[in-house]
């Protein structure tokens, strides 16, 4: 407390008593109080930072866990007379006060929660601070939790567990790429046998359909092949056909074979050239034929 001449800082309020009696809060400036009868508290109204040291807390399932955590705290301005008269230390009542609450959620907690879930140790931690540090005119801007520190034995057992999990979740993921690599194999390999057999199916009926165009042009060609030789063979004589039997007969005699068989129509074919031999013969008197006239053979006497 303090009396006479007094200089509040910007950052500061002054809780002013009369004789013991709260009077007044001062803004920053130049203030005079009577001594004896007047005093003045100057009450820092800045934001300020207190970390908490590392302390043992027990969790639901009884294990020992070692945490510290920061707790960012100011005083309000309209309220400040409560920091000096509701609380003889505001700081360390603030200080305490969070440690004993973070014991009573930390209780309740599980490690394995404490541990995934520190935003809600943390919001739940400032919601129970906020309802007790009202009446001291403090407000709780924050809480951070730094560091939760299981035991050596816990903590080896949890790098374990975290280990098979990672491990586990490789060996899953392997397992999964690798069924998803047979799977688009397989894939492959069916989309290239429906191509290939829908090649093979495209290529037969390309084939089948050549070969019928193909058989088609053939037909046709021996058809007019043969419509030209029914055209020209009925332009062909009877004298045209016997020598072409000539030419036959030619090629016959040219052949080894001592036997021929002739179809009778033969002699019908040659019947005009027979014709044409017995018309060159001229007849002899009385209509008789004259017998040919007999050589006698060269060297042979006279009968």
């Amino acid at each position: 407390m303090a009396s006479g001449p007094i200089i509040v800082q910007q950052y500061q309020r002054m809780v002013v008593q009369r004789l013991g009696t709260f009077v007044e809060n001062r803004r920053p400036g130049f203030h005079f109080l009577m001594p004896f009868v007047y005093n003045g508290t100057r009450v820092d109204i800045r934001e300020r930072v207190t970390r908490v040291p590392t302390q043992s807390y027990i969790t639901a399932d009884n294990v020992v866990v070692g945490i510290d955590f920061v707790i960012y705290f100011r005083v309000v301005e309209e309220i400040v007379e409560r920091a000096v008269l509701s609380v003889q230390n505001f700081e360390v009542a603030v200080v305490n006060l969070a440690v004993a609450t973070l014991r009573s959620v930390i209780g309740a907690t599980t490690l394995a929660a404490a541990l995934a879930e520190r935003e809600r140790i943390r919001d739940s931690l400032q919601i129970r601070l906020d309802e007790v540090t009202g009446r001291w005119g403090v407000k709780i801007s924050q809480v951070e939790i730094n560091e939760i520190e299981p035991p050596a034995g816990v903590k080896q057992a949890m790098e374990r567990e975290k280990s098979a999990a990672a491990i586990k979740t490789a060996e899953i993921t392997e397992s999964e790429g690798q069924r998803q690599a047979q799977i688009n194999r397989a894939e492959g390999e069916k989309q290239s046998a429906i191509l290939n057999a829908e090649g093979n199916r495209q290529a037969a009926i390309l084939n089948a359909e050549g070969d019928r165009q193909a058989t088609i042009l053939r037909a046709e060609g021996f058809s007019t092949a043969l419509e030209r030789i029914y055209q020209i063979a009925n332009t062909v004589d009877a004298k045209t056909m016997s020598l072409q039997y000539f030419e036959t007969l030619k090629a016959l005699g040219a052949s080894p074979a001592t036997k021929f068989i002739f179809p009778m129509e033969f002699t019908s074919m040659l019947a005009p050239f027979l014709g044409m031999g017995n018309t060159s013969q001229q007849p002899g008197e009385g209509g008789a034929t004259p017998a040919p006239t007999r050589r006698r053979p060269r060297g042979s006497d006279p009968a």
